[in-house]
């Protein structure tokens, strides 16, 4: 027969309700006492019925984690970290993917919101006016996305950027493009703000694009054309659809062009040649966006970035 919570009580010595709020409020038992009921509750394989829990505490046990896309290799590593968060404070964590669209990131946090007690918004691409309305409906935290009133967990790319750019100006070059990211990409203008603000270097902005290899490939021939020697990409997906496409066009990287990425991504430390990239701290992000959500703190977190250099990066065609 299944263990009930008053074999867990009979087992340790206590109440019924010492048991239950072991489980459903912890802070309100002593450290002791709590300790003995999770050791009975563990050697007897006892475990909590989240439903009956929920209809006595008002809470699902259950968070939210949206993202802007599953196929793109950013998020992999930020989704593990954070279920892994949630497992370890007794949480089950749902994901679901908005395949970049406004509308369908507003539909899934308003559906999650009757299914768990807070979301992780990733990469939001909705306007603020609307996240405010939504933050009235359900607790939530945005990562890479800053917003008054609303915890954040921020990467910082516009650093990142700028040590991309600083990179490219060191090796020579004078005259950069920046293929940018989707419109309503808070990072995208983050990027474009750093990147257009460097001393004696010229940047020329191509955008918007989608965040993708195909975004990357089907603006190749504008930056071909543009007479720059080097790029910055919005991510590493841009930066190898990008090359792709500039190779398919006889332009060679790094010996024609040098390219940078953002995200330091498994993909681009695979592709050849080896990307240079700004390294985003995806996995402490989806941990302490987690935390902050869990522990209901009102707080804004930045994390650093840094460039790691390899192989599409090189002095420009013809230099000393």
């Amino acid at each position: 027969m299944a263990v009930t919570i008053r074999d867990v009580a009979h087992a340790c010595g206590v109440h019924v309700s010492t048991v239950s709020r072991t489980f459903s409020a912890p802070q309100m038992v002593n450290a002791e006492t709590r300790t003995r009921v999770l050791a009975a509750a563990e050697q007897l394989g006892y475990r909590p019925n989240r439903a009956a829990r929920s209809l006595t505490t008002g809470r699902t046990g259950n968070l939210g984690l949206i993202v802007a896309d599953l196929a793109n290799p950013f998020f992999p590593p930020l989704i593990k970290a954070a279920q892994a968060a949630a497992r370890a404070q007794d949480y089950h964590l749902f994901v679901a993917d908005t395949d970049e669209d406004p509308a369908e990131e507003q539909d899934l946090v308003l559906a999650f919101s009757k299914q768990v007690d807070g979301i992780v918004l990733c990469s939001p691409r909705l306007s603020n006016k609307a996240l405010g309305k939504l933050a009235e409906t359900i607790p939530f935290v945005l990562v890479n996305r800053r917003m008054r009133g609303v915890p954040t967990v921020v990467m910082d790319v516009a650093h990142g950027a700028r040590t991309a750019m600083e990179h490219l100006a060191g090796l020579g070059h004078r005259r950069v493009a920046l293929v940018s990211g989707p419109a309503g990409s808070w990072t995208s203008g983050e990027i474009r703000r750093a990147a257009t603000d460097m001393p004696g270097v010229e940047t020329v902005v191509f955008g918007p694009n989608a965040p993708t290899e195909q975004g990357g490939v089907a603006v190749a021939g504008q930056v071909a054309d543009a007479g720059v020697t080097g790029v910055l990409a919005y991510n590493d997906l841009v930066a190898i659809g990008l090359i792709e496409g500039l190779e398919e066009r006889g332009v060679r990287v790094p010996g024609d062009v040098s390219v940078i990425g953002i995200d330091d991504s498994v993909t681009g430390r695979l592709h050849r040649p080896k990307l240079t990239t700004v390294a985003m701290p995806t996995a402490d992000a989806g941990r302490m966006a987690v935390d902050l959500l869990v522990r209901s703190m009102s707080a804004a977190t930045v994390l650093d970035t840094h460039l790691v250099v390899r192989e599409s990066t090189a002095p420009p065609k013809g230099s000393p």
